[in-house]
């Protein structure tokens, strides 16, 4: 078993449940251009993300990690005309691109961008007392992840999906002598998540994944 292997089943897949789309494909260029780090979802990823929002007919969906926008715009077709995103980014550079890409998908009316560290823009969110959230995606910097797994829960109503990826990190998550903060941070993430699954506040599994993105991973939560 190799990683070709791993992208031509990818590509394979791709082909079938998610075809070339222009917006997207213009998404990915515009994030390659202006020099980002190629660590976008996979197509088949984002098909993903939409086919789970779609099935719990999410309204409003909240994004750590925004990068060029290429998921927040999977995310964001898959909600009503009236839905809204929230997305957050750190990085003033990855939010003009991203930005871009919105505008160019004509989604722009729909998401809003939030730009600074996550960990100082979440309970901003919550004191402005929006409405809460369907559907919450985390996929920003690997050493908070607890902290906002937390303020998901928070800022999400019962019956909330919420994803967090990049769990598996290339398979060291299960080793516990590990001191890669990325890697100790999710491991603090999955005792957490053991924890709330014990205390009834969460439903919750998690799945290998290898593909075109390497060998990694991801959370699924249903907040009860």
């Amino acid at each position: 078993m190799t990683e070709q292997l791993w992208t031509d089943v990818d590509r394979y897949i791709d082909a079938r449940v998610a075809p070339p789309d222009p917006v997207l494909e213009a998404a990915l260029r515009e994030a390659q251009d202006a020099g980002l780090p190629a660590i976008s979802v996979s197509p088949s990823q984002g098909k993903l993300l939409t086919v789970l929002a779609r099935s719990i007919n999410a309204r409003r969906v909240l994004e750590l990690g925004t990068l060029a926008g290429y998921s927040t715009i999977w995310l964001a077709r898959a909600l009503p005309p009236d839905g809204r995103v929230v997305t957050l980014e750190f990085d003033p550079k990855h939010a003009a691109v991203a930005q871009k890409n919105f505008e160019r998908a004509k989604l722009a009316p729909m998401i809003d961008l939030r730009v600074g560290p996550a960990i100082e823009t979440l309970p901003k969110l919550a004191a402005e007392k929006l409405d809460p959230f369907d559907f919450v995606f985390i996929d920003a910097d690997k050493p908070n992840t607890p902290e906002y797994f937390e303020w998901a829960l928070k800022l999400s109503r019962p019956g909330a999906l919420i994803i967090v990826d990049n769990i598996v990190r290339d398979g060291k998550l299960a080793n516990l002598a590990s001191d890669d903060a990325s890697v100790r941070a999710m491991q603090r993430f999955m005792d957490s998540l053991a924890r709330l699954s014990t205390e009834n506040r969460v439903v919750a599994s998690a799945v290998q994944t290898v593909g075109s993105k390497g060998y990694d991973g991801f959370a699924i939560a249903l907040k009860l």
